[in-house]
Formats: C-alpha cells, sequence, structure tokens
C-alpha cells in the first residue's frame, strides 16, 4: 500500500489540475474505451458507471454496473461485447436510459439493470453455388475430400462468400471431416455477420434526454439504423470494408452525419442522402481512435500520429506523438464551454489535446485501455481510467483548473498553425495566371535582364564610391579608418564630433587630416581644417568643433568632411552630414 499511495501522490503532483478520487489496482476490469459509459440508469440525478467487462476473454465476461468505488450490480454475458450505449428508447416517465450491448450478432437491450429485448441481425445472403455442394453432401452424391475440393475453389472464385460452417469444413484435418459432415448436412446453411461497433443517433430532437436511435456497424460493410422501440432497421447504408470505430452527430428525422474508421485504413463519411460515403479520408497508417471535436475529426494513427481533419476530408494540422496510441476519448465541459480529446499513450501518460496543441499531461502507474469523461455521480468534471493491469482510476476535475490554449510541448508558436484568410480568386487574379502562363518564358527573360542590370549600376555605383572615397570606411589597406559623425544643439550654435577610429590590427596611422566643404553663407566654423594626432588601432578619437548658422530662414544643408593624407588630393575617406534646422532662429 505504501508503494501504491507514493505512486499516487507523484501522479497528482505532476497533474495538479487533477483530484485523485481513487485507484484500485486489482479491481480487475478489462475493457475498452467502446465498452465504458456513464449514465443515469434510476432516474435520480446520479450517474453510474457502465462497463462491458472482457474478463479473460473466455470466462468471466460480464456487464458490471459502478456506484462511486463500488459495483452495484453484475450481469454474466454470453460472449465478448464490442460495443456498450446508454440510450433513451421511449418518452414514457421516469426517463431512464436503457444499455445496449453489442456482442457477436446480438444486440442485449438492459432497463432498470434487467435483460429488456435481444436484436439479431439479419442473416445474409447464401452462396447458391455452396448450398448445392452441401445438398449433394447430404444425399451423399460426393465423398468428403470432393467436398473439400469443391469448397475451395467456391472460396478462391466466388463474389459471396462462404459460410462459417465451410470455412471450418476446410481447416479440419482429413481423418475429421467425415464425422462433421454426418453432424451438419442435415442443418441448412447460415452466414450471419457479427457487430464491430455501435453507437447512437438522436431521432428527432437535440435535446440530451431526446429518444435516440442504435447505429451498429457489421463485419460485412453494413452500417444499420434501428428504431429504438420497435428494433426495426429504418436505413441500410454500405461501406467498402468492415467498419472498427464510429461516431454520430445529428439527428435522423433532419440530418446526420457517420464518421466510421474501417479496416482497409480509410475514413470514410455516410450522411441521410446517401447509401454510399459522401467523402474518403486516406490515412498512411491505421486509425486505432477517433474523435470528433465540432466541425472536425480527430483520428489517433498507429504511427503515433494524431490527425486533424475537416467534415469534408481536408487534412488541418498533424501533431507527433511520443509513444503509440492505445485509447482516445472526448472530453466535453458544457458549462465551462471547453472541449479537448484526451490521448492514452503506451507510455503510461494520457495527453490532452485541444487541436493540434498540448495543454495538459496526465501521468498514470499503468498503461490506459479506456477513458471516459463526464458526470459520474453528482460530479461533472469525472475523468474514469482502465489500465491494462485491470486497475480502476478516477480522476475529478478542479473547479479551479484553467487550461492553457498555448501548446505545452516545445515547437512552433501557436501562430503558425493559424490559417490566413486568403481572399478568393478575382477575375483580374485569373487573367493575370492565364498571361504569366502564356509568357512565361518572355517575362522570366526581362526579370533576368532587368535583374542583371540592377546588379551592374550597383555594381558601378560601389566602385565610383570606393575610387572617389565618398563612403565613411576607407578602401586602403594601408590605411583602414572609419569614421562617424554626431551633431549636437538646436542652433544657432552647433557641436559637430566626429569619432575617428584605426580599424586596422597592429599598425598606427599618422599625417592625417580633416577638412570641410560647406555652404559659407548658411555657416561658419571656427577651425575648418585641423591635424589629427596619431591613430592607435582600436581606440576611437572624438573631435570636436563648432558651427554656426548664419541663416535666419530656417533651412539647412550638408557639410561635407574629408579625411585627407598629407601630400595626397584624393581623401581617404568622406562623410556627409545632414545639419538640422537651426530653431533657435526660427524662433526669434
Amino acid at each position: 500500500m505504501s508503494s501504491v499511495s507514493h505512486e499516487l501522490k507523484d501522479t497528482s503532483v505532476a497533474s495538479s489540475k487533477w483530484l485523485d478520487a481513487h485507484y484500485d489496482p486489482v479491481a480487475n476490469l478489462y475493457t475498452f474505451s467502446s465498452c465504458i459509459a456513464l449514465s443515469d440508469l434510476h432516474g435520480d440525478g446520479e450517474n453510474k458507471l457502465v462497463v462491458g467487462d472482457l474478463g479473460t476473454g473466455v470466462c468471466n465476461v460480464k456487464l458490471k454496473v459502478y456506484r462511486g468505488t463500488g459495483v452495484l450490480s453484475e450481469s454474466t454475458l454470453l460472449d465478448l461485447p464490442t460495443g456498450l450505449v446508454s440510450f433513451l428508447m421511449d418518452l414514457h416517465e421516469p426517463r431512464t436510459p436503457a444499455i445496449a450491448v453489442a456482442s457477436g450478432p446480438f444486440i442485449y437491450v438492459y432497463k432498470n439493470l434487467r435483460p429488456y429485448f435481444k436484436f439479431t441481425l439479419p442473416s445474409l445472403e447464401v452462396n447458391p453455388l455452396e448450398q448445392d455442394v452441401w445438398s449433394q453432401a447430404k444425399e451423399d452424391m460426393i465423398d468428403p475430400m470432393t467436398l473439400k475440393e469443391m469448397l475451395e475453389g467456391l472460396r478462391d472464385k466466388a463474389e459471396i462468400p462462404l459460410s462459417v460452417r465451410s470455412l471450418r469444413f476446410l481447416m479440419l484435418e482429413p481423418q475429421e471431416m467425415e464425422n462433421f459432415v454426418l453432424l451438419h448436412k442435415e442443418q441448412p446453411i447460415r452466414r450471419q455477420t457479427v457487430i464491430t461497433c455501435i453507437g447512437m443517433l438522436k431521432k428527432n430532437m437535440a435535446d440530451e434526454d431526446a429518444v435516440s436511435c442504435l447505429v451498429i456497424g457489421t463485419e460485412n460493410g453494413d452500417v444499420y439504423i434501428l428504431d429504438p422501440e420497435a428494433f426495426t432497421i429504418l436505413y441500410k447504408m454500405s461501406l467498402p470494408s468492415s467498419p472498427t470505430l464510429m461516431d454520430v452527430t445529428g439527428q435522423f428525422d433532419v440530418e446526420f452525419r457517420i464518421t466510421v474508421a474501417c479496416r482497409n485504413g480509410n475514413i470514410y463519411i455516410l450522411r441521410r442522402d446517401s447509401p454510399k460515403p459522401k467523402y474518403c479520408i486516406e490515412l498512411s497508417s491505421h486509425p486505432v481512435g477517433l474523435v470528433r471535436m465540432g466541425k472536425n475529426v480527430v483520428v489517433g494513427c498507429t504511427h503515433e500520429t494524431l490527425h486533424g481533419y475537416t467534415q469534408k476530408g481536408k487534412k488541418l494540422w498533424t501533431a507527433y506523438l511520443p509513444a503509440p496510441v492505445t485509447t482516445m476519448a472526448l472530453m466535453d465541459l458544457p458549462t465551462r464551454g471547453f472541449q479537448a480529446v484526451l490521448v492514452g499513450l503506451a507510455n503510461c501518460e494520457v495527453h490532452m489535446y485541444r487541436d493540434k496543441n498540448l495543454i495538459s499531461t496526465i501521468k498514470t502507474p499503468d498503461v490506459v485501455t479506456s477513458i471516459c469523461f463526464g458526470r459520474y455521480g453528482r460530479e461533472d468534471g469525472t475523468l474514469i481510467m482502465t489500465t491494462k493491469g485491470g486497475g480502476l482510476i478516477v480522476k475529478i476535475l478542479k473547479r479551479t483548473a484553467v487550461f492553457d490554449d498555448r501548446d505545452s510541448a516545445p515547437g512552433p508558436p501557436i501562430a503558425q498553425s493559424i490559417r490566413l484568410n486568403v481572399p478568393k480568386k478575382t477575375k483580374l487574379y485569373v487573367d493575370q495566371t492565364l498571361r504569366e502562363r502564356e509568357n512565361a518564358v518572355a517575362m522570366h527573360r526581362a526579370f533576368q535582364m532587368d535583374l542583371s542590370r540592377l546588379r551592374l549600376a550597383a555594381a558601378r555605383a560601389y566602385v565610383k564610391a570606393l575610387e572617389s572615397s565618398l563612403t565613411p570606411m576607407s578602401a586602403s589597406l594601408t590605411e583602414p579608418l572609419k569614421m562617424n559623425a554626431v551633431v549636437q544643439g538646436l542652433g544657432p550654435s552647433f557641436k559637430l564630433t566626429l569619432n575617428i577610429q584605426n580599424t586596422a590590427s597592429c599598425r598606427p596611422v599618422m599625417n592625417l587630416a580633416i577638412s570641410f566643404l560647406y555652404d559659407e553663407n548658411l555657416y561658419s566654423m571656427r577651425t575648418a581644417f585641423f591635424k589629427i594626432p596619431l591613430l592607435v588601432p582600436g581606440l576611437n578619437y572624438p573631435i570636436d568643433t563648432f558651427v554656426e548658422c548664419l541663416s535666419d530662414k530656417g533651412i539647412s544643408d550638408i557639410i561635407k568632411v574629408f579625411v585627407l593624407r598629407e601630400g595626397k588630393s584624393a581623401p581617404l575617406l568622406t562623410a556627409h552630414i545632414n545639419m538640422p534646422v537651426s530653431e533657435g532662429l526660427a524662433l526669434n
């Protein structure tokens, strides 16, 4: 117990937004997210946890109902459950929901925790050639080995698959075939499919307590919508492959969408107006989780990725996960207007995603196999998880918990994933596009010609500046100098500071002078020419002089500064100083 409590303490620290309500590592619950639901079974406002327990796969297959931390009731199931939903099947008072458990070709409906109805899938069409072969075997017209050869030929070529009886016969050893034929030849051939997934669809209203229809997917690729009272087939749709995961939204009498992940690695979207899929999403790997969040579909795949798609199959984003996905569920808090996707991973973590942003991580003591979020008891924000070892974890969301929309995982910023509001294509845009396609070669040549001319003009200007020393940096290797100027004052008197630096590594520069060229009608300088002392490499030498503005018209001009070497007429470098307007004279 001490190790368990220590483990729970670490988990609590890691996920401070949650309260650890209950943890039972030996609850012996083995189930998946499709076989777990929260429902107010007695209409008393207190939700119970309904679990289709797989047991060991052979025995202890039960339907368990939890209230609080204890088991309220248990019912034995005849076969492994593939799905479980809670739905309202009538308008009678009190409004108590029924539980539908899909198992094999049957749906067992429980009401008030007691068996209420059993629905059986309709039988499939039997291959007439297969019937003929078994009729011959019944009349002893062919021996078991001939029967095997004929059934193998049908299995490889027939469009209608063989029945389970024929497939079992083909698996037998030769010495067992005769007894099998004697045992089964008098019985009629039946081909029965099984249920692979189950969902719930509101019939004519979107209210939470509205009557709902059952939606079931079968192994042979059919999707049935059942009437909630008579349990007759209201609508039938077909898929190219066997469905494995299902999400249903809308109302049957108005408009609905059924999003189905199939065994061929594709996702199909069915709508009311078509018995065939309306849209198809082709995935790069097989889906292991499917959740609808708002108008988008979030899919977890085997290649440790999470994808977001629109209702029409357009890919929006991809998030890469640190471990394989084990299960997925929707976290919906209507009171806060908050929705997120809970993703259970094989590294004992549950990640919470909002779009592609990871907003929270929950550490678990074992790998999570099923997740359910909703109202349990009288707590709205309850997270229920079962683990690979059969444990049961119950966490309650704190009322003060706040989830930040910022991505807690390292990566690009959120702004990068925001779609740009690109305007629609206008007629002018289309015409310009066609013109560019027709004249692509000529336009490219003209662009290259203009670019070459621009480069040539820039190179000529640069060479001219170097030759005439019009730049503030010296191009001479013997006198590598750099100069910048600072003008201070409001006028009419300005202080002009020249900062000269020798950029050589170790050689000093000497015998330099500075000369100023300016408009004598606008400015006067106390010293327009003076010598520069020896310049030590790396030091900055400030040289100050004063400029007097003579004009009262509020105009300014450029003062040129030349750094000269004694005995040479060409300057080493030149600087043009844009003098400011004299504000002192302007005010007077």
